[in-house]
């Protein structure tokens, strides 16, 4: 089995659809003979040919308009957004055009549209660059959210995403594009939409979270199990939306205590959401309040401070030890 990075794995995923599906278009700025501004795309344009995967003008609200044209004719477009920072130019197209097709057709049309852009911290990047918008986006009916955190999960999750009949929002977190190196099945595999994973077993509390996140959060459940003698039980949502509150559910009757870790702002973000599912159905097996961990909310910072804004294995054990001692 292959061994590969998630920035690998994406781009396998992508391979393995334009070659099986003449119907799947790729095209955003500096995707083709570049390969994107992080390579996700690099070789794409000479294996599948510059009618199928080219490049667009600087133009974020153009490659939404495209995308949403080509999906009412039949297509299945993959549209790069360079940078998560950038997708408040395409938000008519995404939210108000593609998101709507299908209600607003009566099931006449579809949108099977895959918006990929990267995301996420602790890269020192400016701002716009490593913005988490992922809560703005899951409050928007009619549009999927997925947040791979890993390179199996990232391939098959792009998979599912190309052959969704609606408009996916793919998240992939800059830090994870070259962490590591893990095995993926050559060839065509589903990882499916909407399903979240149990990363790490436990029987005192859980830790709710997704991307970059789970990284941070098993360090820290690593930590706390050393020192505090608790077993963490760590879920990864990947999926954004729709959310698996069932597992979160079956999680929370075993634990009766969690926390939820986030690297978007505080307020309003899928955390909240989250911790709102808890509250409607699995109250009564708390033993105590569900606390968020994420960064305050301020723009995102300068990357002179960026490492004390985001959530860290500190803080997450600062929050595990409020619930496990409340």
């Amino acid at each position: 089995m292959a061994q590969m990075n998630m920035k690998e794995a994406i781009r396998d995923g992508m391979r393995v659809e334009l070659k099986r599906d003449p119907n799947v278009l790729l095209f955003g700025e500096d995707v083709g003979k570049v390969g994107g501004v992080f390579r996700a795309t690099e070789g794409l344009q000479n294996e599948f040919s510059e009618d199928r995967v080219f490049d667009t003008p600087l133009a974020e609200s153009a490659i939404g308009g495209l995308a949403v044209g080509l999906a009412v004719q039949g297509f299945r477009p993959i549209a790069e957004i360079q940078f998560v920072g950038f997708i408040y130019e395409a938000l008519d197209q995404m939210a108000v055009q593609a998101a709507r097709l299908r209600y607003r057709s009566g099931g006449r049309y579809n949108a099977p549209i895959t918006f990929r852009t990267p995301f996420g911290g602790g890269v020192k990047a400016a701002e716009l660059h490593t913005d988490a918008l992922e809560g703005l986006l899951v409050q928007t009916p009619g549009i999927k959210v997925v947040v791979p955190s890993n390179p199996y999960d990232a391939k098959g999750l792009m998979i599912s995403a190309i052959r969704d009949n609606d408009p996916v929002f793919f998240m992939e977190h800059l830090n994870l594009y070259h962490a590591f190196r893990s095995e993926v099945p050559e060839g065509e595999y589903t990882v499916p939409i909407g399903k979240a994973n149990v990363v790490k077993e436990g029987s005192d509390v859980t830790i709710i979270t997704y991307g970059m996140m789970v990284h941070t959060s098993l360090k820290a459940a690593e930590e706390i199990e050393k020192t505090k003698g608790v077993k963490v039980e760590v879920i990864d949502l990947r999926t954004l939306m729709p959310l698996d509150i069932d597992t979160i559910v079956e999680s929370i009757k075993k634990t009766n205590r969690a926390i939820v870790v986030q690297e978007a702002q505080k307020t309003s973000g899928v955390a909240a959401e989250v911790i709102a599912q808890i509250n409607e159905k699995a109250i009564l097996h708390l033993e105590a309040p569900v606390l968020r961990v994420a960064p305050p909310d301020t723009v995102y910072p300068f990357a002179q401070i960026e490492d004390a804004w985001l959530p860290n294995p500190a803080r997450i054990i600062d929050g595990l030890n409020k619930v496990l001692d409340f």
